[in-house]
């Protein structure tokens, strides 16, 4: 991730500039970052777990976003674009323009050499935050591999799903997926 503007940028201007921006950025404490477009591969595999998802939450009160809604970490300074999000129940925005997502239940990042750093560290450590977050999905490229976190009363319990013939549990939403569709026709 790029890092864009060398001085602080506070919340409302980096809504401002973001909201009329031609590129996605994040924000993290006042420093914006841009986003490096993803491969063939890393759309493959959102698109394909945005369909699993969609299919087995079509009739509960479950919505499944792509990557163009930001979501807020509660009580800081930083705005992610996840790969995939979750809602289930009334979806809470941060203001009227219905652009930042302040409640998911399940994140979803796909992992890049590139990000993949921040996205196991400083990224999921913020997303913890969110008090309505239950799962957080961290996706190989790469490989049949998935890492899941499930909220706990008392952390957070990691698994990982991997190969062909896996399937992966998501317990908060009461629904599984496969590991061979969300890596369908991925090369």
């Amino acid at each position: 991730m790029l890092s864009l503007p060398s001085y602080y940028v506070s919340p409302e201007e980096y809504l401002t500039i973001e909201r009329n921006a031609e590129f996605k950025s994040e924000y993290v404490d006042g420093v914006i970052y841009a986003m490096a477009g993803g491969s063939e591969r890393h759309n493959l595999i959102a698109a394909n777990i945005i369909i699993a998802l969609g299919v087995q939450l079509r009739d509960r009160p479950c919505r499944v976003y792509p990557s163009d809604l930001k979501v807020r970490v509660p009580n800081s300074n930083r705005f992610f674009y996840p790969d995939v999000s979750v809602i289930c129940g009334e979806t809470q925005f941060a203001d009227e323009e219905r652009d930042v997502i302040l409640n998911p239940i399940l994140v979803v990042e796909v992992l890049s050499e590139s990000t993949e750093a921040f996205d196991r560290g400083k990224k999921f450590s913020s997303y913890q935050q969110i008090a309505s977050l239950q799962e957080y999905l961290l996706v190989a490229q790469d490989e049949f591999v998935v890492e899941h976190y499930l909220r706990q009363e008392d952390g957070w319990l990691y698994t990982k799903a991997s190969g062909s013939d896996a399937d992966l549990a998501l317990p908060a939403l009461n629904c599984h997926i496969a590991l061979s569709d969300i890596y369908n026709k991925v090369e």
